[in-house]
């Protein structure tokens, strides 16, 4: 081997060489060993965004086929940095071209994969400088945005100016003027935070954006740009910015997940699965679809278990101060401090020590306790590390400040199921604000759990992911303020979960999700999405039909129903009903390309500033379905569309109200939807707007 060496610490200019010529060995040293780099350009680019894996994976497959044809192996890292950069490119252009179909008009994608500093920054959160470099990073253009992931590698050490000269096309001299340009840009969008924080506000600017709608556009990032470098009293707030590179810096690598580290491994020499993966690598199958083979999955498993990768839930450590997180109006407020240990007078005596099949857990509580209800566990990390089949966690009320992620891996049984649960009559909080921001808060991946009556709030990134979960009930869960999507429902095998009664509001990305896996059987049902940055409720990229039903939709940042899913060649026939979309700023239902027959039926869409459906794809049925008042027109239906019974193919619609304030007000005691005559219609057709 050749003694070149880079910043990986060894010779992978020899490793390139000695892959070419078909070892294996090299091939999975050269691979594994750049994962992390990879990983790092894509998730920086376009973190909290669920497809960053599969992009990834597409990444290093085409390596792996295209390593063959590298002409001069002394340049690998900046050949397979420019691979991730194209990558990106292409997700950035198909997801801009997703939403240009949802929309009829052309429309601006400032954000179109979550933003760089607001999903990975943003989540990195350490000190003010830093939150406002995370908000800064939404008013970068798309083009700018990639280069910040670039340059964030380079400053970190990950990348030198050649490599990131040549990811670009450049020469290193024409890369330094875009990095600065870049920086300067930057640093007006920093300014540009700032001036929209000031208080007193400037009165000029609160005068210029009294009929902005908070969307990080083009037009209003130009017009704020131009008013911050104008305007004197807001010009001299950039002052005092500390050098992006010294808040970069200070934030940590995005862990490689182990389980794609493992499934490439697998994908290389994985045993008996290795010729057929190798094969199909070649041609160009995604590991995504790879992970389908039993083979594979086998060699994966072992892979896995012989690193030691098993997941254990990690218990928290001592609380940190309070973190002010202001509450939403619709959202039940915390309690105000924790409860007394001791049950209430009217419950009947506690044994000594834990009972077999019941774990307490209360904010005073201590993890050296035994988890009873008069030693209860001070975290619920450590309760669902003890938790068996069969078993309840019960959680006192007040808030909980956990500082590592909580891993829920223990499955019930149809016989035995476990349960997490509120105490009666009181309401744990979770404050995941002290999670580090590259992890999820919650991950589930286990089967037959009943988790009911939680809040979780302040998740740097995604609140609650249940993976590949399995006969699972979400009930009363108010999930709201999360810097990515609120409850997410993801991976293969998905299959007869409920979520119901529950709300999601005000994260930053979709408020309820079915995504990103298949399996059938799942109903969503009297939920309520609203004032999230994303859709409220999205079934994108998901093969298996789902039952989405009595749910309502509004105020969100997208669609108010994506009902997308499956592949081009299968979709996924959802079933929607008795569902309502209101002052939603995309369309009110959306098929999202799906191929599928779509079933939507006493559906109501109002005042979005889309269409009411945008059904342009599936060959859906429409029946007794209402659209009044959306900007864009109440109907774009496929060809194949059937419609029945319509309110575009009836007479006028009169609603009993059109006053959503109880609607969009307290649920009742037992965790239904309000009682409201909002969007009822007098002749049945639309939406019922009561708990199915």
């Amino acid at each position: 081997m050749s003694e070149t060496r880079t910043a990986v610490g060894w010779d992978v200019t020899g490793l390139v060489r000695d892959a070419q010529s078909g070892n294996l060995d090299a091939l999975d040293r050269l691979i594994t060993g750049h994962l992390s780099l990879v990983y790092n350009v894509v998730g920086r680019a376009l973190n909290g965004h669920p497809d960053v894996d599969d992009i990834v994976q597409d990444t290093m497959l085409r390596a792996i086929h295209g390593l063959s044809s590298l002409r001069q192996p002394d340049r690998f890292r900046s050949w397979l940095v420019a691979i991730a950069y194209r990558q990106v490119q292409m997700h950035l252009r198909s997801r801009k071209m997703t939403l240009l179909r949802r929309h009829p008009e052309p429309v601006d994608v400032a954000d179109p994969a979550g933003d760089f500093a607001e999903r990975t920054t943003a989540e990195l959160v350490v000190t003010e400088q830093r939150r406002e470099l995370a908000e800064a990073g939404r008013w970068l253009e798309d083009i700018d945005r990639e280069l910040l992931a670039l340059w964030w590698q380079e400053s970190s050490g990950d990348l030198t100016r050649a490599d990131l000269a040549a990811t670009l096309g450049v020469t290193p001299k024409h890369a330094a003027v875009r990095v600065q340009r870049m920086k300067e840009r930057l640093d007006l969008a920093r300014g540009v935070v700032r001036a929209l924080r000031a208080k007193p506000p400037c009165p000029d600017l609160a005068h210029l954006i009294r009929f902005w709608d908070g969307a990080t556009d083009s037009v209003w990032r130009k017009r704020l740009a131009r008013h911050v470098r104008d305007c004197p009293r807001c010009r001299v707030r950039q002052g005092g910015l500390v050098p992006p590179e010294q808040l970069l810096l200070g934030l940590v690598a995005l862990p490689v997940p182990l389980a794609l580290t493992a499934a490439l491994q697998a994908a290389i020499h994985g045993g008996s699965a290795a010729p057929a993966v190798v094969a199909a690598a070649g041609h160009g199958t995604t590991l995504v679809a790879l992970l389908q083979n039993k083979a594979l999955v086998a060699a994966t498993a072992t892979t896995v278990a012989v690193a030691g990768g098993f997941a254990y839930a990690v218990h928290n450590s001592p609380a940190p101060p309070p973190v002010a997180i202001a509450p939403s109006a619709a959202v039940p407020a915390p309690a105000p401090a924790a409860p007394s240990l001791s049950p209430p007078s009217s419950s009947p005596s506690t044994p000594a020590r834990i009972a077999a099949t019941k774990i307490y857990v209360a904010p005073g509580g201590s993890d050296d306790g035994d988890g009873s209800l008069k030693r209860p566990y001070g975290s619920l990390g450590k309760a669902v590390a003890a938790v068996r089949p069969g078993w309840t966690i019960t959680m006192r009320g007040g808030t909980y400040r956990p500082t590592s992620p909580i891993s829920i891996t223990t499955s019930g049984t149809a016989a035995k199921p476990v349960s997490l649960v509120a105490y009666a009559g009181e309401r744990p909080v979770l404050d995941m604000s002290g999670i580090p921001a590259d992890q999820w808060a919650i991950t589930q991946q286990a089967s037959w759990w009943r988790v009911e009556g939680l809040e979780i709030t302040g998740a740097p990134g995604q609140a609650y992911v249940c993976r590949s979960c399995t006969n699972s009930v979400f009930r009363r869960l108010s999930v709201h303020g999360n810097g990515s999507a609120g409850l997410m429902l993801r991976d293969a095998g998905t299959a007869k979960n409920q979520v119901l009664d529950s709300d999601f509001a005000d994260n930053r990305g979709s408020g309820l999700a079915v995504q990103f896996g298949d399996g059938g059987g799942n109903l969503l049902r009297g939920n309520r999405a609203y004032r999230n940055d994303g859709d409220g409720i999205n079934l994108g990229g998901f093969a298996g039909p789902v039952s989405v039903e009595y749910n309502w939709s509004f105020r969100n940042g997208g669609n108010g129903f994506a009902v997308g899913g499956g592949t081009p060649s299968t979709g996924a026939a959802h079933t929607v009903r008795h569902n309502a979309a209101w002052n939603n700023t995309g369309h009110g239902f959306v098929d999202e390309g799906n191929t599928a027959a779509l079933v939507l039926s006493n559906d109501t869409a109002f005042r979005n500033t889309g269409l009411g459906f945008a059904i342009t794809t599936a060959p859906a049925t429409l029946r007794s379905d209402v659209a009044v008042g959306n900007t864009q027109g109440e109907q774009g239906l496929s060809a194949t569309a059937k419609a029945a019974n319509n309110s575009w193919q009836e007479k006028a619609i009169s609603f009993r109200s059109t006053d959503p304030t109880t609607a969009e007000g307290s649920r009742t005691t037992d965790g239904g939807l309000p009682p409201t005559t909002f969007l009822a219609t007098t002749n049945g057709a639309g939406a019922s707007m009561q708990g199915g």
